[in-house]
């Protein structure tokens, strides 16, 4: 029964969504009518051999003459020997921009949740080294000679105790 209910609502609804289409949404066939225009001859290029059919010639032959005045326009080379055009060309005004790491992801391609912002190493000082399984700077231990052993808690050269 519940599935039957179910159905019975999503056509109710389905119908309601076509009524207000053809009332609403879809526009009537006496606007579009007067929106499309028809030629009764049919436009031919005499610049092309295989032309094709033409739905507004004005539009072509605008552009045509478009394209026209532009191979018409002609560059005075003059300004490229003027001092002021050497003085400027020979000055870097390059930016070079790098980002800072604060703002963006750093794939912004990978899926939410996915970025994975690896950890930066510490710069470390000496005599400190950087231990990379703990990713923190420890200074290394010492190296001594015989008969001196290294104190591990001091990190040290001390001479054994015997007993």
């Amino acid at each position: 029964m519940p599935k039957i209910k179910n159905i019975i609502i999503f056509v109710v609804i389905g119908a309601i969504f076509v009524l207000i289409y053809i009332f609403f949404i879809k526009p009537s066939t006496s606007d579009t009518a007067s929106l499309v225009s028809t030629s009764t001859t049919p436009a031919t290029s005499t610049t092309d051999s295989t032309a094709t059919s033409n739905p507004s010639p004005v539009v072509a032959q605008d552009f045509l003459d478009l394209l026209l005045n532009i191979q018409s326009i002609k560059l005075d080379s003059a300004i490229f020997s003027d001092s002021a055009f050497i003085n400027i060309s020979k000055h870097d005004t390059s930016i070079i921009l790098t980002p800072d790491g604060t703002e963006g992801r750093p794939n912004p391609f990978a899926p939410l949740g996915a970025d994975v912002v690896a950890a930066v190493p510490p710069v470390c000082t000496l005599p400190q080294v950087l231990d990379n399984v703990a990713n923190v700077c420890v200074t290394p231990p010492s190296i001594c000679t015989l008969p001196k052993i290294l104190n591990k808690t001091t990190n040290t050269c001390v001479t054994p105790s015997s007993h």
